[in-house]
């Protein structure tokens, strides 16, 4: 007897026809002892639908009420679902995140989960019922209903899988698995059959849109198998798991990219202590994340500049922002940016027992004429921020050059 939790995204029931088809094939792939719970988003598109209902009440609608309006998409889902189980004649029961307790903190619209009460689930999945949750909401210590954000049915059926100490979590999507690098720029991208939560960790937060950082983060956390696969296809997927010694063989495991980023530079701050404390701290306060910070050697003068990325939704607000700043540091370079960059990245767990790794990177791009505006390394990821319009060409180049393709690449001895 296994226990399985299975999510299904919002283009797997786009539409009451593919809610049945989901239905099926869940009732399909059931073995007579399994106990089951499916973890279901809102219908594709009906966020956006409802988020512009909002949008025309109130220009900043209240965060509250976006979570009270959001939450219904997925109590559609979740109903017409139980329904259609209970016309194939398998009982079935529908549950919302106030109603089995998915606790979590108070930030309205993106929440975290901080506990989950699983009586009402052990109940139902004992009375031989298949269990479906609404996934992306919760409700906080006030009662009020909260949602997760982007990405925040992943992270629900992941978090049920360790609460229930489930045997695998399978997040059923409309691609086949996780790829070397992106089909659609790359027709040389390969399907992963296996990948470590600390790869898949890094190509979630560097701009693979498969699965949701927060849900990856769950999974390595409390050790649970992720099987990503597609909901219109019986193709094994791939599995997301602990490290293995075999996948330390490859030393580049996938290519991804981030255009959601945007670069940004003061020139010309006093290079002295608390300078640093003066620029960032009222970004901070704004809510506003940085992702990587270079600041230059002092050229003689006692002069420095700051150069950073933050997100491009985040990038007229920082410009903004940082008027003051350069008022308060005395900046005499003032402060440039550029919103067309990408952020391009080379991740693999075989980085840390393979030299040359970065080296060869930078050679690749400089042969295909690329510019490097920033580098930002970690033990197993090498991300630079180059002109967006090359950002295909660089994809293409580097799964050539580290022959992502082949299931086992060729790891070079002579890498410097």
């Amino acid at each position: 007897m296994a226990l399985i939790v299975q999510k299904f995204g919002g283009t797997s029931v786009g539409d009451p026809e593919r809610i049945k088809n989901v239905a099926r094939r869940v009732l399909n792939n059931k073995s007579t002892d399994d106990k089951t719970v499916v973890v279901l988003s809102a219908m594709s598109g009906e966020t956006n639908r409802l988020t512009k209902f909002a949008l025309s009440m109130q220009k900043i609608p209240d965060r509250r009420e976006m979570d009270v309006l959001l939450s219904s998409g997925e109590q559609v889902t979740v109903s017409l679902f139980a329904m259609a189980m209970k016309a194939l004649g398998q009982d079935c029961i529908s549950f919302l995140g106030d109603q089995i307790k998915i606790y979590t903190d108070c930030s309205h619209t993106n929440a975290r989960i901080q506990a989950i009460d699983t009586e009402k689930i052990m109940d139902s999945l004992n009375d031989n019922k298949i269990v479906v949750v609404a996934g992306f909401q919760g409700v906080d210590e006030n009662g009020d209903i909260t949602t997760l954000g982007r990405g925040g049915s992943d992270t629900t059926a992941v978090a049920l899988a360790a609460i229930l100490e489930a045997d695998a979590c399978e997040i059923f999507t409309d691609v086949e698995g996780i790829y070397t690098t992106d089909p659609n720029v790359c027709n040389k991208a390969r399907k992963i059959e296996r990948i470590s939560y600390d790869e898949m960790l890094e190509l979630a937060s560097l701009g693979a849109k498969v699965l949701d950082i927060r849900s990856v983060a769950f999974a390595k956390q409390y050790n649970v198998p992720l099987h990503v696969r597609s909901t219109f296809s019986e193709a094994e997927g791939t599995w997301v798991i602990k490290e293995e010694t075999a996948m330390e063989g490859k030393a580049v495991s996938g290519v991804t990219y981030n255009k959601n980023e945007a670069r940004i530079t003061i020139s010309g701050v006093p290079d002295q202590p608390g300078i640093a404390t003066k620029v960032f701290t009222p970004i901070s306060n704004a809510g506003i994340v940085v992702d990587m910070i270079i600041q230059n050697q002092d050229t003689g003068n006692g002069m420095t500049d700051m150069t950073f990325t933050v997100l491009r939704s985040d990038y007229k607000r920082t410009m903004k922002l940082l008027e003051s700043v350069v008022e308060s540091t005395q900046a005499t370079g003032g402060v440039q940016g550029a919103e067309t960059i990408t952020k391009i990245s080379i991740v693999g767990v075989g980085m840390r027992n393979h030299s040359g790794i970065a080296s060869k990177m930078f050679s690749v791009l400089a042969n295909e004429g690329v510019n490097i505006f920033m580098i930002s390394t970690s033990e197993i990821k090498v991300s630079c921020i180059i002109d967006e319009k090359y950002t295909e060409l660089a994809i293409r180049a580097l799964h050539d050059a580290f022959e992502l393709e082949k299931d086992t690449p060729a790891i070079e001895e002579n890498l410097v």
